[in-house]
């Protein structure tokens, strides 16, 4: 809980001030009953206009005030949760985002999602209504027996049987809904799990006519949590009518014991008044706590989710994390441009959790204005190498370094500053084609754009949308084709200029006309650059500097086209399978 209750901090003056209000309020819950057997005692039983007037204005000045401290405490409790509220999901969101792909593998996205909105909704919730019940209830119910104890000692007898039967009950059920709290929160990620899934791959559900086989799964998911949220409110319905009963039979109870004091004499009319009053106070405390305790173990169950987030150290982390300054702090205008040699030094990487690794003794060297390809069969390991350049995963064996410095000691923002990534998966985000092109560079002028555009083949498309470089994308992207993404894509890290480009099989959706003439225009762009190209097709890398061959995570081959076509076998098999489609000499 350390973690998340440090975003209280900034808080707690707002809070002890709430509480400071809340105390006066309780207090003058107390004193209200007690005035009120005042003005019937000392008022209307004797007949005196006077006192009666005298202690009403009294209880309308005390009634004035605990209505301001309520409607302060209310505002500054809801002012301070939902700032708790901001605070945190800001502070899960930028861990996300220093997480590397593993962990947010491990953690899975769709409960990444719920644990920035939906747990940390549940704790907000607790701290907006528990803060004040937290503190009122105990005043409450340690007041409530102090006054009704000074009202009448016998009657107060009633209290002890009371109070102890209602705890039994809360007991019991928080006993049988505790565990339940923290299970309903698995199973809403496993619901937003499925939901994300069935909304990603809506067109191979459509295309493989599996709608109802997709339903039946959704509708498992949604069951199973309606039937754990339903357990929960069955057990937590029988709370309420039972302490109900119980608190109207004792004060049953009461009003039958008081009227037997008040015939013999033992106690005045208004003091059985104000005792009912102190009982109702405490028995609503207890009931009080019950809302509590209904909020806490989700609240609980919630912080705890959330902590592991916040705890969780990357794996991919640079010097700062350890040093102390941040990344910003660490890059500095005197930093010498880098030129973008690129060493991987008996390089090898395992997945967590994988049995065998994905690559194994890596070895070779990319210079600046050279064309670097990877090719190899599927799960050769392509991707996973070229991902080791800006760290979104780290060598688990060997080294990889940039101008002859290990990536591990080069400041992240630094790094991936120094890399343009095109990924296997165009992404583009919701906004405009201007506004994705200036991702990686905020401040390019539109003659950069169109430029990069031009390069990337994306010119003529571009210019055809309405609005043109204004043209709204959608989220994804999804509202122009696979190619066009990508063609975007490449635009988008022509923009920013890098020393070091990766283009991560982003070119399998161009046809082979576009593919050839995007290869001719980025030669000329980025001809003092490193370059590296991850492709299927031999088309796309045959006229590399130098092509390097992976099988099964190991090197087999390094050369040009013309060298591995007389030394690498499986480069020959890969030209082999490819030739008749696409000819190649």
């Amino acid at each position: 809980m350390t973690y998340v209750l440090r975003y209280l901090k900034p808080y707690w003056k707002q809070l002890t001030m709430v509480s400071v209000l809340l105390l006066v309020q309780s207090l003058s819950n107390l004193y209200l009953p007690d005035l009120n057997a005042r003005i019937i005692n000392e008022g209307i039983a004797m007949g005196d206009i006077d006192t009666i007037v005298r202690i009403g204005l009294v209880m309308l000045a005390v009634t004035l005030l605990l209505a301001g401290c309520s409607m302060l405490a209310v505002f500054l409790t809801a002012r301070s949760a939902m700032g708790f509220g901001r605070d945190l999901r800001r502070a899960v969101f930028a861990k996300v985002q220093s997480l590397s792909q593993a962990e947010v593998n491990r953690f899975g996205a769709p409960s990444l999602i719920t644990r920035t909105t939906n747990d940390v909704q549940q704790m907000q919730m607790a701290v907006l209504m528990g803060f004040n019940m937290m503190f009122s209830a105990p005043i409450m119910s340690v007041g409530g027996v102090i006054m009704a104890l000074r009202q009448d000692v016998p009657l107060s007898a009633s209290i002890i049987v009371i109070v102890p039967l209602m705890a039994l009950v809360v007991g019991l059920v928080m006993r049988r809904t505790m565990p339940l709290f923290k299970l309903q929160q698995r199973k809403i990620d496993r619901l937003n799990q499925v939901v994300r899934e069935k909304i990603a791959g809506v067109r191979v559900i459509r295309a493989f006519v599996t709608t109802e086989r997709e339903a039946s799964r959704f509708n498992e998911a949604n069951l199973d949590l309606t039937n754990t949220a339903l357990t929960i409110q069955r057990t937590m319905a029988l709370v309420m009518p039972s302490l109900m009963l119980i608190m109207h039979l004792s004060a049953v109870a009461i009003m039958w014991f008081g009227a037997h004091r008040i015939d013999s004499g033992a106690m005045p009319l208004g003091n059985l008044t104000a005792f009912i009053s102190y009982v109702m106070q405490i028995l609503m405390s207890v009931m009080m706590a019950v809302v509590m305790l209904v909020m806490v173990p989700r609240a609980v169950a919630s912080a705890e989710r959330v902590q592991e987030v916040l705890a969780e150290v990357p794996s991919v982390a640079g010097p700062a994390a350890l040093e102390g300054p941040s990344e910003a702090e660490d890059e500095s205008p005197a930093d010498p441009m880098p030129e973008g040699i690129v060493e991987f030094r008996d390089v090898g990487f395992t997945y967590p959790g994988a049995e065998a690794p994905v690559l194994s003794g890596v070895s070779f060297v990319a210079r600046p204005g050279e064309v670097t390809a990877i090719i190899g069969s599927t799960g050769s390991g392509k991707s996973t190498l070229v991902n080791l350049i800006p760290r979104l995963y780290d060598a688990t064996d060997g080294a990889l370094l940039i101008d002859g410095v290990d990536v591990r000691d080069i400041p992240l923002k630094r790094l991936r500053g120094m890399v343009g990534l095109v990924p296997q998966k165009a992404f583009l985000f919701s906004g405009t084609v201007a506004s994705n092109l200036r991702y990686g560079k905020e401040d390019a002028a539109e003659a950069e754009l169109w430029k990069a555009l031009d390069v990337a083949q994306a010119k003529g498309f571009v210019s055809e949308m309405p609005g043109q470089l204004e043209a709204a994308i959608a989220q994804g992207g999804t509202n122009v084709s696979g190619g066009q993404r990508q063609r975007l894509a490449i635009a988008r890290a022509l923009v920013k200029r890098p020393r070091i480009y990766v283009f991560d099989d982003s070119f399998s959706a161009l046809d082979f006309a576009t593919d050839a003439r995007l290869r001719a225009a980025l030669r000329k762009q980025v001809g003092d650059a490193t370059v590296f190209i991850v492709a299927q097709r031999v088309s796309t890398i045959k006229d590399a500097d130098r092509i390097v061959v992976l099988d099964k995570g190991q090197v087999v081959g390094i050369g040009t086209h013309a060298e591995l076509m007389t030394s690498c076998e499986v480069y020959k098999e890969i030209v082999r399978s490819q030739h008749a489609e696409e000819e190649i000499a």
